[in-house]
């Protein structure tokens, strides 16, 4: 069964469509990577999948035994939330938020579960860090240990290797990778389509004339894919 299905979705703003009858699922150990054009609605739609925005039409169904407040988000970083002035551990426990509910204190339980996510990024060594003082690529990592603490199945990723140099983005996308091979079901806005038909399972791309949503192998014949990697300069062997 699969995890998120959406049916004949339309994303928008007000009065202003965006995308129309879009429909696609995410099945449990899918690598999803939405590709497309700036503009296209990839946010917007990550962004709707998270309940943080209302659907114009259609409807977005969770099955498999996910919830909503289940899901791991890793979002793109304001310049602001770079310099945020916490620690590596509160910023890694603030993602038991949703587990923890109206309860003012985290249980042994979510503090442990923190713990075994900053080990699985490799970053208990700057646990009392302060997160402002890391790297970008270090930073990365504190939040994605956040996001692991949200849930076992489900992490969504807004580019996650924005403003990375090539061996940390090499680093994060085996990281990435390495999560899913251990079960996380992954979806992940990118624009690196070399990246993208790389790691991937499937492909969603939106915008423009055309919209597909397939395997990777599918989209690599496609008109829309061929034309797009082709235009970014993606590898397609």
């Amino acid at each position: 069964m699969a995890l998120i299905t959406c049916r004949d979705l339309s994303l928008g703003y007000e009065s202003q469509s965006i995308l129309n009858n879009l429909n696609f699922s995410i099945n449990a150990g899918d690598y999803l990577c939405i590709v497309g054009e700036n503009g296209s609605g990839k946010s917007t739609l990550m962004r709707t999948v998270l309940g943080l925005q209302r659907p114009m039409g259609g409807v977005i169904e969770f099955g498999d035994g996910l919830r909503e407040n289940e899901i791991g988000y890793l979002p793109q970083q304001t310049a602001v939330q770079r310099d945020f002035p916490a620690t590596v551990w509160e910023i890694v426990l603030s993602g038991c938020q949703s587990r923890a509910g109206k309860r003012p204190f985290y249980s042994k339980a979510e503090k442990r579960l923190a713990e075994e996510s900053m080990g699985r990024m490799g970053i208990t060594p700057f646990r009392k860090r302060c997160y402002r003082e890391l790297s970008g690529g270090q930073q990365q990592r504190v939040l994605l240990a956040r996001a692991l603490c949200a849930t076992r199945k489900l992490l969504l990723m807004d580019e996650p290797v924005s403003g990375l140099d090539p061996k940390v983005t090499a680093e994060m996308y085996a990281l990435i990778q390495q999560l899913n091979a251990e079960g996380v079901t992954i979806v992940m806005i990118s624009h690196d389509i070399a990246a993208a038909v790389r790691y991937a399972t499937h492909i969603l791309h939106i915008g423009g004339e055309r919209t597909f949503f397939g395997a990777v192998e599918a989209y690599r014949e496609s008109p829309v894919g061929r034309r797009f990697i082709d235009m970014e300069g993606g590898d397609k062997a």
